[in-house]
């Protein structure tokens, strides 16, 4: 998969996940009442983050919002909490994921800047969807305790089964929802690699000096004192290096040692 395709493919399943996660929040069917022995009623009950409604039979609704924050349980908040922060890192994820597309192109922006924010929002999708799959399994284990309570106290005869309630289908939506954020994130992080640019690397080249005794051959050497004109050519197989004499000074050849 090209870098391009793994980048928009991210960013399409991360906008159905944070859209998701919107409607799932603004749901309110978190719970709704458990029918399994009184398939018949009058009034049928569910609830959501925000308010609680009740549905008669003659198809009349009737919600009503909680107008209290300090008296809903602390559980309650906290999963009201984990929705929203789950939305707000979604959307920057969005804006931040827009501008970071390679196939969208603003001004002088460089491979480098883009694979930074790409690997950004492919971040904010992760947390994103962490919150939101956090928060609706906190608010399902909510609904199991209150579920299996009621149960004890309705085979001690403390309580009417009806006040039982079981899954609303918004928990399935954040589910699935924070699913689709985790895995955008994944995939927007995955094509983080595919946008940095490969850096140059030079070979060293190791350059090693000559030895010592190397002969360097040389032609024809003419000498323009202006008193010998002639040319002079040296004898052997060419010039060596110096030798050092004992007490360490260099000797160097004399007039005597040319022909």
């Amino acid at each position: 998969m090209s870098t391009t395709t793994c980048q928009v493919m991210g960013f399409i399943v991360s906008s159905l996940g944070v859209a998701g996660c919107i409607v799932s929040t603004a749901m309110d069917m978190w719970s709704t009442q458990d029918l399994y022995d009184n398939p018949v009623t009058a009034v049928f009950q569910y609830q959501g983050l925000w308010r609680s409604c009740v549905q008669q039979s003659s198809g009349f609704t009737e919600c009503r919002p909680y107008f209290t924050i300090l008296g809903l349980p602390g559980m309650f908040q906290a999963v009201r909490a984990l929705m929203i922060v789950g939305i707000v890192l979604g959307i920057l994820g969005l804006l931040v994921c827009i501008f970071a597309l390679k196939c969208i192109r603003i001004g002088n922006m460089e491979d480098s800047a883009k694979a930074n924010m790409t690997l950004t929002s492919g971040i904010m999708f992760i947390v994103a969807g962490l919150c939101a799959i956090t928060g609706v399994s906190v608010f399902a284990n909510m609904l199991v305790t209150k579920f299996w309570m009621s149960t004890a106290n309705m085979y001690e005869g403390m309580q009417n089964i009806q006040n039982r309630y079981t899954f609303g289908s918004a928990l399935f939506v954040g589910w699935v929802a924070g699913g689709l954020a985790l895995v955008g994130g994944i995939m927007m992080c995955l094509a983080c690699k595919g946008l940095v640019p490969e850096e140059s690397r030079y070979k060293a080249v190791s350059y090693n000096a000559s030895g010592r005794n190397i002969s360097y051959r040389t032609g024809p050497i003419k000498v323009g004192s202006g008193y010998e004109p002639e040319t002079k050519t040296r004898k052997g197989a060419g010039y060596e290096e110096a030798a050092r004499s004992e007490d360490g000074r260099r000797s160097y050849p004399s007039k005597y040692d040319y022909v």
